[in-house]
């Protein structure tokens, strides 16, 4: 956790419970298109894929929030705003994973983070298809229904789980730097690989390249797991557009790793 997030207080459990909710209820809308072949699918500047049902479980996520939070600033994957500094901002990717969600790999999430000027205060990954909703809020844990969670206490990157969401974006000799100290690298990945990091069933997910709203619920998730959230320089920043989350054991090997393409110098 860093030191901004440590200076902010706990998240109320009915503030968790309500970011719950409502990741839960935009998921749920997903899986009425989910499987469907009919699914109109266009490619937005960044290359990135986006469908209606996109557009309508962030429509739904605003609707909720606007409703139960109307003072709170909504940033979005599809609509867009911005992170408030000096007040609190819900953070939302209706669908984190939507390459998967259009050709059917179950594993893609919904995603809900509120941010205060202190860091991140509420992290939720919806994984509708499987039924499982992860919620952490600041000072009151990492919850999996009623099972508290907890990172794994696996000691160094020998046998350890490594996720990724694409290999592409990797420099090659990070790759063999994580590959010739043991990992077992798996393209788990999206949310589902910090998921997996947080119940204590991986040990890594790295991202070198994705965006804000991929990463907003991890650092206060992977705090409240007992894990580690950074952006690949090792800095504890959701706004990099990298992220690096482990059991927090491996963490500095694992950074080390992947400033093998620069000699190992993660912070130019």
């Amino acid at each position: 956790m860093s030191a901004s997030q440590a200076d902010g207080g706990p998240a109320g459990e009915s503030l968790v419970a309500a970011a719950r909710e409502i990741a839960a209820e935009a998921g749920a809308l997903t899986l009425r298109w989910f499987g469907r072949r009919d699914l109109g699918v266009a490619t937005k500047r960044d290359g990135t894929e986006v469908t209606e049902v996109d557009r309508a479980a962030e429509r739904l996520v605003r609707d909720r929030i606007g409703e139960r939070f109307p003072d709170d600033a909504i940033f979005g994957e599809e609509e867009g705003g911005s992170i408030r500094p000096d007040g609190r901002t819900w953070i939302v990717d209706p669908i984190d994973g939507t390459r998967g969600f259009v050709r059917g790999v179950p594993l893609y999430a919904t995603l809900v983070a509120l941010v205060d000027p202190h860091g991140p205060l509420v992290g939720v990954i919806d994984l509708p298809v499987l039924g499982q909703t992860l919620a952490a809020g600041r000072g009151t844990g990492c919850w999996l229904g009623d099972h508290r969670c907890s990172v794994s206490d696996h000691p160094d990157l020998s046998g350890a789980l490594v996720n990724t969401s694409d290999y592409n974006t990797f420099d090659p000799s990070q790759f063999e730097a994580l590959r010739s100290r043991g990992a077992m690298m798996r393209t788990w990945g999206d949310a589902y690989g910090y998921f997996l990091v947080a119940t204590g069933q991986a040990e890594a997910m790295i991202d070198p390249v994705c965006e804000t709203w991929d990463l907003a619920p991890m650092p206060v998730i992977l705090a409240e797991a007992g894990g580690v959230f950074t952006d690949v320089a090792g800095r504890p920043e959701y706004r990099n557009r990298n992220g690096v989350a482990t059991n927090g054991r491996l963490h500095a090997t694992v950074l080390d790793a992947m400033g093998a393409a620069h000699g190992g110098d993660r912070g130019k």
